[in-house]
């Protein structure tokens, strides 16, 4: 399958918070005149989206506190050098998310930005998770909020968050074509739905990709999912490409989650599990460091060799973060580099499920 390919040129004049992270001189820009950041086609249909895109769910509480101000300012860093793939959902801060995105693009030119919001996911005043709803009228209601949230007149690739078992998915994404017909849609996406689901889909309307999670300690895409978009001409946006930080090589035993953190109940960050895992990190941080680059950056670069069918999202909410991630574009990995970092974190070698139990059950990605 054939992916265009378009190169574009950027200009590294930002500011990031001076020590936060120590980065190694040669790489800390990621992005040079030699190395211009690339702009790839999601799909064979979709928007042409920079070859790392800025997952901001980070930014609205997902991971502890964060800094209004800052999380604006790694926006405005992201799309100065040349990201343009911004990803949200509207359950995201219960509409936070949206409305920090809408006001961070004020001034910019809208068709500059692609903006990628996942919907259907519902919560209870207290901030709980109750289910999900891809029925017709919740799918325009859920986008007409989203419209007036992020202040814009259309949504770049509109995806459902899950599977809805009680909505065919044929239905699910006919309206979202629906919605295209009217002018608020431009693109439709998927997110963590399996094999079988991504045919159906696709065959009753053009899906530009599938946003799912795909790091060194989190592959199961490679059995079947990732063969059967290849096959339909369907882009991957990877989310957890540092699988929420454990394997950024910045992660400790011990380290506190604040309320509301994700981590808190992860289980590949619980007592149990995490030695294996940051054991894993250590054998990674070896090939890292003969490369004189950071774990995050090889961790980031991994992903990216995959195939220019995949696009890391990358869930920096500071711009000392999206520093360091910028800079895995300038890892060069070759064959012997690939098969060294797969031997350091072997498939399937990571302990504990990327998601709670609870959750897994009804993810049509992992039946």
């Amino acid at each position: 399958m054939h992916f265009p390919v378009q190169l574009v040129r950027i200009h590294m004049d930002y500011r990031t918070r001076p020590g936060a992270i120590k980065l190694f001189p040669a790489i800390n820009i990621g992005v040079t005149k030699e190395n211009e950041m690339e702009k790839h086609r999601l799909g064979e249909t979709g928007p042409m989206v920079s070859a790392i895109g800025l997952g901001c769910m980070g930014m609205s509480g997902m991971y502890g506190p964060s800094d209004r101000s800052e999380s604006i300012a790694t926006i405005h860093a992201a799309l100065d050098v040349g990201i343009n793939l911004l990803d949200t959902g509207d359950f995201y801060g219960m509409g936070h998310n949206e409305m920090l995105i809408g006001e961070a693009l004020k001034g910019r030119k809208r068709d500059d930005v692609v903006i990628s919001v996942k919907f259907g996911a519902l919560r209870d005043p207290a901030g709980n998770w109750s289910g999900y709803d891809s029925r017709p009228a919740a799918i325009k209601n859920f986008l007409a909020y989203t419209l007036k949230r992020l202040d814009v007149d259309y949504i770049d690739i509109y995806r459902p968050a899950r599977l809805d078992p009680n909505v065919p998915i044929e239905e699910t994404v006919g309206t979202i074509g629906d919605m295209i017909k009217a002018g608020y849609v431009r693109h439709v996406g998927l997110s963590e739905v399996g094999a079988d689901t991504i045919r159906r889909a696709a065959s009753a309307h053009p899906i530009c990709d599938l946003q799912i999670e795909y790091s060194l300690i989190s592959r199961g895409i490679e059995n079947q999912i990732l063969p059967t978009c290849r096959e339909l001409g369907i882009s991957i946006t990877a989310y957890g490409v540092l699988s929420r930080g454990l394997i950024s090589g910045h992660w400790h035993k011990g380290q506190a989650t604040g309320s509301g953190d994700f981590r808190g109940m992860s289980p590949r960050f619980q007592d149990s599990n995490i030695d294996q895992n940051l054991a894993l990190v250590e054998e990674l941080r070896k090939i890292a460091d003969e490369k004189r680059v950071s774990v995050a950056q090889i961790a980031i670069a991994w992903v990216a060799a995959r195939g220019q069918d995949i696009v890391p999202l990358v869930g920096a909410r500071r711009r000392d973060q999206l520093t360091e991630a910028l800079g895995s574009r300038a890892v060069q990995l070759s064959t012997e580099d690939m098969a060294a970092i797969e031997r350091a974190v072997p498939k399937d070698a990571a302990a504990g499920a990327r998601y709670p139990d609870a959750q897994i059950r009804h993810m049509d990605s992992e039946k």
